[in-house]
C-alpha cells in the first residue's frame, strides 16, 4: 500500500502516548477551578437548604410534645404553617442551586470537550494515520457524555451532603447523645462494600467504553460512502451485521453487569437505613417507656436518621460512581495529555511572503527507530521550478513532500524555504503559503461555496468565479441546480473524480500559494477528466514552485528536474532526456509505465499536453 500523508499505519510506532500520571480526584476537581465564585454561591444555597431542612423534625417534636398536649390551636396552626412554608423556601433555594449546578457542570463539560478538541487539532498527521476516526469521535463525544453525571454531582452533591450529614449529627447529639452513638454505629456498614464495588464497576466501565469505541469506529467505516460501496460490491452485508451484532451484544452484557452490581449495592444501602431506624425505635421506645425520652423526641430523631443515612448513602454511591468513571476519565485525559510531534519552536518567527526556493539538506526520516523511510535526501528547487518525484511504490515520495509543510519533521537534516529553516518559523505562516492537492481530494459534506471558502474565508464572488474558470470547473458549477450553494455530498461523492479534483484545484487557486504540492493529482482519472485536470493544474502551477509525484507522462516531460527515489534515497536526478540517456532506473520506469502511452499518442498531441 502506498504511503499516504506519511506512511499510514507505520505511524503508530512513533506516536507519543500520554502517560496518565494523575487520573485522580484532584485532577477531576481541577476542572471546576474556573467556577469558584459560582460554586461558593451554590454552597451557600446548599447550606441554607440544609439548615431549613433541619427545622421540620423539630417542629414535629413541638407539635407532639407541646401544641397537642397543651391543646393550643394557635400554636398548632402556626407550626403547621411552618411545615408548609419551610419546604417552599427550601424548594426555591433548590431551584436556584440546581440551575447554578447545571450551569457549572455544563460549563465544565464544554471546557473539557473544547480542550480535547483543541489538542486533537494540534496533533501531527502520524496520530490520525494510526488512529481510527470513529474512536477519536467516541472519546470526544460519548466518553465525555459518560462522565457527565459525575461532573454534574461531584462537587455540589458532595458539599451539600457533607453539610447535611454534619448538621444532622450535631442535632442528633443535641437531642440524645446515646441515641446518636447508636445511630452512628451503623455507618461503617455503609462503607465496607464501597471499594470492591468501585473497582469492579471501574473495570466494567472501561471495558464498555472500549467496546463502544470499537463499535463507533466500525460504524464510521461501514457507513462512510467508500465503506458502504465496498460492502455492497463484495456482498459482505451479512458478515458486517454479524460483527456489529457481536459488539452490540457485548455492550448490552457489560451494561447489564454494571447495572446489576449497582442495583445490588443500592439494595444493600437501602436495607441499612431501615435497620438503623428499627434499632433506634427499639432503644428509643424503651426509653419512652422508662420515661427518659418524649414521644416527640423519638419521632424527630427517627426523622433525622433519614437525613443522616440518605446523604451518607449518596456520598458513598458518588464515590462508587467516581471510581467507575475513572476508567473513562483516563481515556479522556490520555487524549488531552497527548503531545503533538510537530510544534512551533519557542521564539519561532513568522515566515514572510516567500518566492518559493526550497533546499533539502541531508534529510532522513523514520516512523520508528531503526525503520528509516528516507535517508540522506538532498536537493534544491529554485523559485518557480517544477520538480517531479518518481519511483516505485513505497519509495518515500509522499513522505518527502509531506515534510515540506511539516506534516512530519525530519529525524535528521533540515528543510529551508527561501533560506528559512521550516522548523524555526510558525506552522501557520508556513502552511499559509503552501497548497496540497492529492489524488483523492477531500471535500466536506457541504456546499460548493463552503468547500471553496475553506481556502479563503473572505473570498468574493468574483474571486470564486475566477478560480473556477482557471480550474475549468466554472461551467459545471453554474450548471448545478443551486450553483455554488449546491451540496456535494459526503466526501464529494455526488461529483465525479475529475470534478472533485478540479474543485480542489480551484480551492488551491483561491489560497494563492507560493509552493504547490501535488500527490498524484491526475491519477485514476479517465482520459477526458485527465485532460481537464491537467489543464487546470497548468494554471495552478504557473509561476509557483511545484513538487509533484508524477505518474503521468505530461508532468514528467514538463518538469524542470526529475528526482528518482528508491528505498528512501535519491538514486537519479536530471531532466527527462538526461536520464533516458543514462539508462538507469528512470529509463526502466519510463519504458514500463510511459512507453505504451507514447506509442499511442502522436507527437502533436503530446506537445499540446506538455505546453
Amino acid at each position: 500500500m502506498r504511503n499516504g500523508f506519511g506512511g499510514g499505519l507505520q505511524a503508530g510506532g512513533r506516536m507519543r502516548k500520554a502517560g496518565i500520571k494523575d487520573v485522580s480526584l484532584r485532577r477531576i476537581l481541577s476542572l471546576f477551578a474556573p467556577y469558584k465564585g459560582q460554586l461558593t454561591v451554590i454552597v451557600l444555597l446548599a447550606l441554607g437548604g440544609a439548615v431549613i431542612g433541619l427545622v421540620p423534625p423539630l417542629i414535629m417534636k413541638e407539635i407532639i410534645d407541646t401544641a397537642i398536649p397543651q391543646q393550643s390551636v394557635r400554636l398548632l396552626a402556626y407550626l403547621a404553617g411552618l411545615l408548609v412554608a419551610l419546604p417552599l423556601v427550601s424548594g426555591m433555594l433548590g431551584v436556584a442551586q440546581n440551575h447554578l449546578n447545571t450551569k457549572v457542570a455544563q460549563g465544565v463539560m464544554r471546557d473539557l470537550r473544547m480542550s480535547l478538541f483543541q489538542n486533537l487539532q494540534r496533533q501531527s498527521m502520524s496520530f490520525f494515520t494510526a488512529s481510527r476516526s470513529g474512536e477519536v469521535v467516541q472519546r470526544l463525544t460519548e466518553d465525555i457524555q459518560a462522565v457527565q453525571s459525575v461532573v454534574t454531582s461531584l462537587v455540589v452533591s458532595t458539599l451539600t451532603q457533607i453539610v447535611i450529614v454534619f448538621t444532622t449529627i450535631g442535632i442528633l447529639f443535641a437531642l440524645d447523645w446515646r441515641l446518636a452513638i447508636v445511630a452512628l454505629i451503623i455507618l461503617p456498614a455503609f462503607v465496607l462494600p464501597v471499594r470492591k464495588v468501585a473497582g469492579v464497576r471501574k473495570r466494567l466501565r472501561t471495558e464498555t467504553q472500549k467496546v463502544r469505541a470499537d463499535m463507533s469506529a466500525q460504524l464510521a467505516e461501514i457507513f462512510g460512502v467508500s465503506g458502504a460501496m465496498l460492502t455492497r460490491i463484495f456482498t459482505r452485508e451479512q458478515q458486517q451485521e454479524q460483527k456489529f451484532g457481536a459488539m452490540n451484544q457485548q455492550v448490552m452484557d457489560l451494561e447489564l453487569r454494571l447495572n446489576l452490581i449497582g442495583r445490588w449495592y443500592m439494595m444493600f444501602l437501602g436495607v441499612l437505613g431501615p435497620l438503623g431506624t428499627a434499632i433506634i425505635y427499639i432503644y428509643g421506645g424503651y426509653s419512652v417507656i422508662q420515661g427518659t425520652m418524649t414521644i416527640g423526641a423519638i419521632v424527630a430523631f427517627a426523622a433525622y436518621l433519614g437525613r443522616l443515612y440518605s446523604p451518607v448513602g449518596t456520598l458513598l454511591n458518588l464515590h462508587v460512581e467516581v471510581g467507575t468513571a475513572l476508567g473513562v476519565f483516563q481515556r479522556i485525559f490520555e487524549y488531552q495529555d497527548r503531545k503533538p510531534e510537530v510544534v512551533d519552536e519557542a521564539g519561532g518567527r513568522e515566515l514572510p511572503p516567500i518566492r518559493g526556493a526550497i533546499a533539502v539538506r541531508d534529510v532522513s526520516f523514520a516512523y520508528s527507530q531503526g525503520n528509516d523511510v528516507l535517508s540522506a535526501i538532498s536537493f534544491e528547487a529554485q523559485a518557480g521550478e517544477v520538480i517531479a518525484l518518481v519511483g516505485p511504490s513505497g519509495a518515500g515520495k509522499s513522505t518527502l513532500i509531506g515534510l515540506m509543510a511539516r506534516l512530519h519533521d525530519p529525524t535528521k537534516g533540515t528543510i529551508e524555504i527561501d533560506g528559512f529553516d521550516v522548523k524555526k518559523v510558525s506552522l501557520e505562516s508556513l502552511r499559509r503559503q503552501i497548497a496540497y492537492v492529492t489524488q483523492e481530494s477531500f471535500l466536506f459534506h457541504a456546499t460548493v461555496r463552503d468547500n471553496l471558502l475553506f481556502a479563503k474565508e473572505d473570498a468574493t464572488e468574483d474571486e470564486l468565479d475566477d478560480a473556477c474558470r482557471k480550474a475549468y470547473i466554472y461551467e459545471f458549477v453554474q450548471s448545478l441546480p443551486h450553483g455554488y450553494d449546491n451540496m456535494v455530498g459526503e466526501r464529494g461523492h455526488r461529483l465525479s473524480g475529475g470534478e472533485r479534483q478540479r474543485l480542489a484545484i480551484a480551492r488551491a487557486l483561491l489560497k494563492n500559494p507560493r509552493i504547490l504540492i501535488l500527490d498524484e493529482a491526475t491519477s485514476h482519472l479517465d482520459s477526458e477528466s485527465e485532460a481537464y485536470v491537467q489543464a487546470a493544474l497548468e494554471q495552478l502551477m504557473r509561476e509557483r514552485t511545484t513538487l509533484v509525484i508524477a505518474h503521468r507522462l505530461s508532468t514528467v516531460l514538463s518538469a524542470d528536474r526529475i528526482l528518482v527515489l528508491e528505498k528512501g534515497t535519491i538514486v537519479e536526478s536530471g531532466t527527462h532526456q538526461e536520464m533516458l540517456e543514462h539508462n538507469g532506473l528512470y529509463a526502466r520506469l519510463y519504458r514500463t509505465q510511459f512507453a505504451d502511452k507514447t506509442e499511442k499518442t502522436d507527437k502533436s498531441n503530446e506537445m499540446d499536453m506538455i505546453n
